[in-house]
Parts: structure tokens; sequence; C-alpha cells
């Protein structure tokens, strides 16, 4: 793991098969490898990135109650500002960010769920435009990567598309201020994804991921790349092929932006491994609640609501230690 794959995903987009099918085999050794690994192609639009840096500083450049006023806690369906905070994994001190979550701005003529709906947007002009233009952008990435993952599973290359029509799939747009007087501790926000995969755009330095032999590694930034990461549920998809891997953001002095866009299946979609002629060594996980609950243990907000008793968690599998072997 000292030196993470870089895996060309051009291909993905090539109408021959054979050159598809060869991208999901690097996929599949990377992530069965490490878990973690950086991805590049011409599917890359880097004009897209920069306009969202540019939205992103201007955005959390805005006086703090500007930025109050599209609070995540004000939305129905977690989207909105999230400040210095609001976040804290565990019982752990909070990590010293904000950030602005988005999801598909799903509107549903009846019925809703947790985590979808319309996103609560503040009034920037070109705010929406930009991010959702980049939001489309990696969705279509994750529909290709998706695809390649059915593939090195042996499954049809189409078999997640009927479960992906409106996923809770979340875009963070995530900003570190500068702090000189920045002390790092070990573990501070350590946690794996909840989600299928991440993919993940950052200005700087910072993240961090655990080896194999139980130590932080820094994970550097590489031109022309994201950084890609698996998470729980296609850790339950593959059976263990592919780990989950524990990784947070290190305390540095510099200012940093990431942009991480968490790709997963509908709300209601049923995750259960998926490779054939093995035991399924994990009990089926209903996606959305899954994300909901560790979402609800998270933020601030929603805290209050479940001790106020106007949020309960719903029943998920039990609890499980992702990104362990001995499963």
């Amino acid at each position: 793991m000292r030196s993470l794959p870089i895996i060309d995903i051009s291909d993905l987009v090539s109408p021959s098969r054979d050159d598809r099918i060869a991208v999901a085999h690097a996929l599949d050794r990377a992530c069965a490898e490490s878990g973690f690994l950086y991805i590049c192609g011409k599917q890359l639009d880097w004009a897209l990135f920069r306009r969202l840096h540019s939205r992103a500083i201007a955005y959390f450049a805005l006086e703090q109650a500007d930025k109050m006023k599209s609070y995540i806690g004000l939305s129905q369906n977690h989207s909105g500002y999230v400040p210095v905070g609001e976040e804290c994994f565990g019982e752990g001190v909070g990590d010293l960010k904000e950030a602005y979550d988005v999801n598909c701005d799903y509107r549903p003529a009846e019925g809703r769920r947790p985590l979808l709906g319309p996103n609560l947007w503040p009034e920037m002009a070109g705010f929406r435009d930009d991010v959702m233009a980049y939001y489309a952008h990696v969705m279509d990435i994750g529909r290709q990567l998706f695809g390649a993952f059915a593939l090195a599973l042996g499954l049809d290359e189409d078999h997640f598309d009927a479960n992906r029509l409106n996923p809770p799939s979340q875009l963070r747009l995530i900003h570190y201020p500068r702090d000189d007087s920045a002390q790092d501790r070990p573990g501070i926000g350590a946690h794996t994804d909840y989600e299928c995969f991440t993919l993940l755009f950052a200005t700087a330095p910072g993240l961090q991921i655990v080896s194999r032999q139980g130590g932080w590694i820094d994970v550097p930034l590489v031109e022309g790349t994201m950084i890609m990461n698996i998470g729980d549920m296609m850790e339950i998809l593959s059976n263990g092929r592919y780990l989950a891997t524990r990784h947070r953001v290190k305390k540095v002095r510099q200012e940093r932006y990431s942009f991480a866009m968490f790709h997963t299946c509908d709300y209601d979609y049923v995750v259960a491994p998926l490779t054939k002629g093995e035991n399924p060594r994990y009990a089926p996980l209903k996606g959305g609640e899954h994300l909901f609950n560790q979402t609800a243990q998270t933020f601030a907000y929603l805290k209050r609501r479940i001790a106020a008793g106007d949020l309960a968690l719903t029943d998920a599998m039990p609890l499980h230690s992702f990104g362990q072997r001995d499963v």
C-alpha cells in the first residue's frame, strides 16, 4: 500500500466490450489489493472541477450568518450547509471543517425517503448550476464504474442500472480552513464510507488510510487523477473481496478543499453478496437504512431530533466491523 494503483478508465466508454472488460479486470485487482486507488481517464472534465473549486471558494468565504441561512438542519432531506463542529464520528472530537451537502435534487410526485428530496440551496447566483453540473458529471462516471464492477463480479454489465434510478448518492463540498495551531491526533475522524464507493477530488494533501499493518499512511495527490475508495456496501456486494478501508483527514495547517462523491444504489435496494458459488459472509442490508442510520449518529441536528423523539432509527443489519478479513 505504499504505492496505490492508478487505473485508466478511458476504455469504459469504448464500444468494445473487450476494452471495458480489461478495465474491469484492472479495477478488480486494484480494489482487491488495497481498497484505495487513483483513477484517470479522458472522461474527467477538469473544467468542471475548476468551476466547482472556484464556486466553493466563493461560498465558504461568505459571512457565517449568510451560510447558516442554508443550514442543513433546516432541510428535510439532509442537504445544505454543515458548520464547523456539526459532525462528530462516535464520541470523538469533531473535525475542523465546514461543508455543503447535496443529493440528486429528487422531486418525487408522491412519497419520499430520508436523504432524498429537493436540495436546500443558498442564494448565490451560479452555485446550483455549477454544483449540479459537477454532480451529473461524476454520477455518469459512477455509472460507468458500476458497470465495471458488475463485469468484475461476473454479472451482466447493466446489473446495477435498474437499482440506481434515484439513489441517495451525495456530493460533499468540504472546506478545511487554515489552522496555524493544528496539532494532529491519531484516529480523529477515522471511518469507512457507508456507500458502495467514493470518488474524491482534493486541492491539498491530508488524506490518510490505515495500512494492513495498522499504521496511518499518507495518500498523496497525483495530478490528473481522482482518488477512489471502496465503501461498506461494495464490501458486502463483493462478499469481502473488496474491503472498505478506514481513512481520515489528518489535522494540517494549510487550507484545503475536497469534493467527495459517495455513490450508492437506490434507497430501498437490499445490499447482499452477489458473488456466485460462494457462501455469503454478510447478512443482507437495507442500503438506505444503513446510510441513514450511520448519518443520523454523526450529525448534531439529527442527534437532537432523535433525542427529542422527532426521529427514530430504523432496524438495520447487526453491527459489522467493515474492512476486516475475519468476518
